[in-house]
């Protein structure tokens, strides 16, 4: 593989670029994670993943957001991270373990097209709805269904983790305005010290429902596996879906399984964008 050689491949319109450590002759400092994913002094993404030696499983990984912040899991950059590893011959196993910040996950190749991996399958983790672990700063063990008043408005909250943090809000009808608006106010509140992605979701049926996501670190996103995750996990909790349910967002659905014991797999598809080779003039 050519020096700095790079991937960039999308899950539902989440778009991430992905590197091996072991070919790039520059580090990813802050400053070159944001211009690498600014459409205009970069390639344009929404985060990077970088593949880095594990003893913990048998690949490595970190994801790198837009604002050159560390994301401790991501559905649709391990999905698209997994068919990085099995189209370029990292391994010829439709199964296998990644090593997150978030802990270690399993990928399973599903489904090929022309011999390039299509339909991924992750076990994304358990849900945790511990304040304390998710964290969020709150006086009660969990912090579900509680109010936050933002711009007057009380919206109430569902925490969760699923490797990272999730904040997921009910609501009757789904405005991508609103969530623009209030998503960076959720986000970025006191209450969360290592701030938080926000989900608002309208249910449609007990194996349906509609999403729009703000996403830590990268803003208003097409699509996100782990807010899938989280989203799945509080709606299960509270009674309102299936274990199994669609999760319709902009982007497009994934499937999302929650068992008993609240571990959680997602389903969808990933496709390639394009690779090329990083010009010696983007850093110069």
């Amino acid at each position: 593989m050519e020096t700095n050689f790079f991937v960039k491949s999308h899950g539902l319109g989440n778009e991430y670029i992905v590197f091996d450590q072991a070919t790039i002759d520059f580090e990813l400092t802050v400053e070159r994670t944001i211009q690498l994913c600014n459409i205009h002094v970069g390639i344009g993404s929404d985060g990077i993943l970088l593949k880095v030696p594990t003893v913990k499983a048998d690949f490595g990984l970190r994801i790198l957001n837009p604002d050159g912040s560390e994301a401790e899991k991501s559905g649709n950059g391990l999905r698209i991270f997994a068919k990085y590893l099995f189209d370029y011959g990292f391994t010829s196993k439709r199964q296998f373990t990644i090593d997150t910040l978030g802990g270690v996950v399993t990928a399973h190749i599903l489904e090929l097209i022309d011999n390039k991996a299509f339909m991924i399958k992750v076990d994304i983790g358990k849900a945790n709805f511990k304040s304390v672990e998710i964290p969020v700063n709150h006086p009660k063990p969990e912090c579900f269904n509680e109010p936050v008043i933002i711009e007057g408005i009380p919206y109430h909250i569902h925490c969760v983790s699923v490797g990272n943090p999730h904040c997921v809000v009910l609501r009757d009808k789904l405005d991508e305005t609103e969530i623009r608006r209030v998503g960076p106010q959720l986000e970025n509140h006191p209450m969360f010290p290592n701030r938080i992605n926000v989900q608002f979701i309208k249910v449609i049926s007990r194996k349906s429902v509609e999403a729009l996501i703000w996403e830590r670190g990268a803003g208003f996103t097409q699509a996100s596996g782990s807010s899938s995750s989280a989203i799945a996990a509080v709606l299960i909790k509270r009674g309102l879906t299936d274990p199994e349910i669609s999760v319709n967002m902009p982007g497009g659905t994934l499937k999302i399984e929650v068992d008993k014991e609240w571990n959680i797999c997602l389903t969808g598809e990933v496709r390639e964008i394009a690779s090329g080779i990083l010009s010696r003039e983007l850093f110069r």
